[in-house]
């Protein structure tokens, strides 16, 4: 009887609709948790051998189990709060530049069909999603209560700010060849070329960009530790400093599979040969993200710090005009090809 009464439960259309929307969400946190714990395996092995080391290899074989070793001790420390902060604050922080790094993936098509929530503002979710970390920031170096935080945080908050209108430029540009701003629609009219072909010069304004929307080397100056400790979570430790962490590179993840997206054809197969299209479109997505990886792990490994007022000066007097005139031209030329 009892079964009986499950079955009908579950024949209901809303019960399965809710089962599958969670299954979705559980599998996609556990994979980008999973990919943060190996990119910074990665990020080590890839900086090393540049460097002629040889990065990580005592914990497990190759060293690959470094990263659970490294989230175990960081699980296990005990958390410290400073006398002087304010305390909710400074604990809600965490929490508030990671969840929406984790929400953001919510509109990321993995191949055709396999999205959670196939929306026609994809994009606009997707940067607001990537914006609200700031938030985040600024309550962490706020609530701690000392100069180095705020300082980090103060810097985080404007050079975030300042490279978020050039992506979103970027972004247009693409948006309007396209003509449309759902993510799968994107990346359905990439079929026969790749945006990355007629906008290459927004294409590498766009990655330069989101180093420095995820404060990664060159443009680290947040979190600057020659003259600001550690940058706005300095007084973290424990599972609060692994969250920051988390957080960073959960967006490095998210920011490249939009790269990928937005001009390298998402889950679409290079050159349209059929034997390459048998290969399933996650693996396809999966692999331009990596590539994207790349680039934020070679740049922090060859390329020294930017000074603050080049940081800005490259956002605001560079990129910003050249974003802008880029776009218009875009309009025209699909204007006048209609």
């Amino acid at each position: 009887m009892m079964l009986d009464g499950l079955f009908m439960f579950w024949q209901q259309p809303a019960v399965q609709f809710l089962f599958w929307t969670l299954l979705y969400i559980v599998l996609t946190s556990v994979g980008v948790m999973l990919s943060v714990a190996y990119l910074t395996y990665a990020e080590r092995k890839v900086i090393g051998w540049m460097q002629l080391r040889h990065g990580p290899t005592r914990v497990g074989p190759f060293g690959l189990l470094q990263p659970i070793a490294d989230m175990l001790k960081a699980f296990l420390k005990e958390p410290v709060t400073p006398t002087a902060a304010s305390g909710s604050v400074f604990w809600l922080a965490p929490l508030l530049i990671l969840v929406p790094a984790l929400a953001a993936w919510a509109v990321i098509p993995f191949d055709e069909g396999v999205v959670l929530a196939d929306i026609n503002l994809g994009v606009l979710y997707l940067l607001a999603m990537s914006s609200l970390g700031v938030y985040g920031i600024l309550m962490a170096g706020w609530a701690a209560n000392s100069k180095y935080p705020f300082l980090g945080a103060v810097r985080s908050a404007a050079q975030m700010v300042s490279y978020e209108v050039s992506m979103g430029l970027t972004v247009l540009s693409v948006i309007v060849i396209a003509g449309t701003m759902n993510l799968s629609e994107i990346v359905r009219s990439q079929q026969d070329m790749w945006y990355i072909i007629p906008c290459f010069p927004m294409f590498v304004v766009f990655v330069i960009s989101i180093l420095a929307e995820t404060n990664r080397p060159p443009f680290d100056l947040p979190e600057a530790e020659a003259e600001l400790v550690a940058g706005y979570h300095a007084e973290y430790s424990g599972m609060a400093f692994a969250l920051f962490m988390l957080a960073e590179y959960a967006s490095m993840i998210l920011l490249s599979a939009l790269t990928a997206i937005l001009f390298l054809g998402g889950w679409l197969a290079p050159f349209g040969w059929a034997p390459l299209e048998a290969v399933p479109g996650y693996v396809w997505l999966a692999l331009k993200t990596a590539a994207i990886l790349f680039i934020f792990l070679w740049t922090r490994a060859t390329l020294p710090r930017y000074r603050y007022d080049q940081l800005m000066r490259l956002g605001w007097k560079v990129f910003l005009p050249l974003s802008l005139l880029w776009l218009v031209l875009t309009a025209l030329v699909v204007k006048v090809l209609g």
